[in-house]
């Protein structure tokens, strides 16, 4: 029974090896990307920046964007993921909108293995933030505990609202 429990032990840990070593490696190329927020999230800051999705495919912001939803939290990010995944697949898009996550705290090995594939399987994109100087920005006097929605008119923030949860985003949205 010994060698048996040792022997499972012994490959429990050769397979998280493995596993850190194959999904361990960070290949986010930070050159590529940039954010540059004059006052934060924040009503009256200039925003600019161009962030990779989940298929690390660039998206910068553009007038013809209205509105981010940021969120810094997981449990944020799953309401937000729940009520899009209900929505169309053009459903950001038609609302000139765009879905910012930060994941810059997850360690790489868990972004890789499991939060990344599970992101790859949604209809929209997400604009992720892995970098924890442009997450800074992001969060200069944020509530971050909440669904952040900002209205932005040609790269200002003009309106910003905190929200509890995804049937208040859904009025807001509407």
């Amino acid at each position: 029974m010994k060698k048996i429990l040792l022997t499972l032990l012994i490959l429990i840990v050769a397979a998280a090896g493995a596993l850190f070593v194959l999904n361990g490696k960070d290949t986010y190329d930070a050159s590529k990307y940039s954010a540059s927020l004059s006052n934060g999230l924040q009503k009256g800051s200039k925003v600019a920046f161009t962030l990779p999705d989940q298929f690390d495919k660039r998206h910068s912001l553009t007038d013809d964007i209205s509105t981010i939803i940021f969120v810094d939290t997981k449990a944020t990010g799953h309401m937000v993921k729940a009520f899009l995944k209900e929505q169309p697949a053009d459903y950001l898009q038609k609302h000139h909108a765009l879905f910012v996550a930060d994941i810059s705290p997850m360690p790489v090995v868990i972004r890789n293995t499991f939060a990344l594939p599970d992101l790859r399987k949604q209809h929209y994109s997400v604009l992720l933030i892995y970098d924890k100087k442009i997450s800074e920005s992001f969060k200069k006097g944020a509530q971050n505990e909440k669904i952040v929605l900002a209205k932005i008119k040609s790269g200002t923030v003009e309106n910003l609202r905190y929200l509890e949860d995804d049937d208040a985003l859904k009025k807001a949205l509407k």
